[in-house]
């Protein structure tokens, strides 16, 4: 392998040299990430809030794994996301605290959303019955250790908007909040919307607690405009719709 090929591989950029001076006032990334609680960190806010709990700039800490204040650093001198995603690498690496790899990162994650956008509304999957949302999310939800609560967001003609984890609970419980999951489909401009979670214990039978919820679910719906179509409840290699069991209702 060349020098020329290993400065561009991720994780194989030569570290900064000591004595480099710190011009932007970035502190040490170890004693900046001592400085945070753990439950304020922006990777553990993600993962127990959403992503979009998250400022545009604790996002890209999360892509670069980064230290504290970095991604503002990073967005100030391109005046936000639409200059970071106009900046070429080399101009990223201009940054203090950004090498080859993170530069390359951040390109990669800002073309992924950048295609995303692009996606014509014909081509997003569309849920024409439970079935459909069980083979979108039993691949990743029959086998986790945990309760995830998901939501399916759809369109006027039931095509999906996205499928955001809003809440992960004890093996035993997943204690959802009703106003977080509105707000994704509000924030998505759903007016469609599957409830799924999934029971750790393989058994796809709804509890009480699962009616109460559905219940809670179809109400808050009805005040907002929004169809709760169906509440899916994943257990090992089945699911359940309690819809289609008139349950909740």
């Amino acid at each position: 392998m060349t020098e020329a090929q290993q400065a561009v591989l991720p994780g194989l950029e030569p570290p900064d040299p000591p004595d480099r001076p710190n011009n932007a006032g970035l502190p040490d990334r170890r004693e900046a990430l001592r400085e945070l609680p753990a439950a304020e960190l922006p990777a553990v806010r993600l993962r127990w809030c959403g992503p979009q709990a998250l400022a545009s700039a604790e996002l890209l800490e999360v892509v670069v794994g980064a230290q504290r204040d970095l991604g503002r650093l990073l967005m100030a001198p391109f005046h936000g996301l639409e200059g970071l995603v106009k900046a070429s690498l080399q101009e990223l690496q201009e940054v203090p605290g950004i090498g080859p790899s993170k530069a390359a990162q951040i390109k990669a994650a800002l073309e992924l959303g950048t295609r995303l956008m692009t996606i014509p509304p014909e081509e997003r999957p569309q849920i024409s019955s439970p079935a459909d949302a069980a083979r979108l999310l039993m691949p990743e939800m029959s086998y986790l250790e945990q309760e995830h609560l998901r939501v399916v967001l759809l369109d006027t003609k039931n095509r999906l908007l996205g499928m955001p984890t809003v809440y992960v609970g004890s093996a035993h419980t997943a204690v959802a909040r009703v106003a977080e999951v509105m707000r994704e489909a509000v924030s998505a401009r759903a007016v469609g919307m599957i409830i799924v979670h999934n029971h750790p214990s393989g058994d796809s039978t709804p509890s009480r607690d699962d009616l109460a919820l559905t219940k809670r679910f179809v109400e808050a719906g009805q005040l907002l405009d929004i169809r709760v179509l169906d509440h899916l409840i994943i257990g090992g290699r089945t699911y359940v719709s309690m819809k289609q069991r008139g349950l909740g209702f």
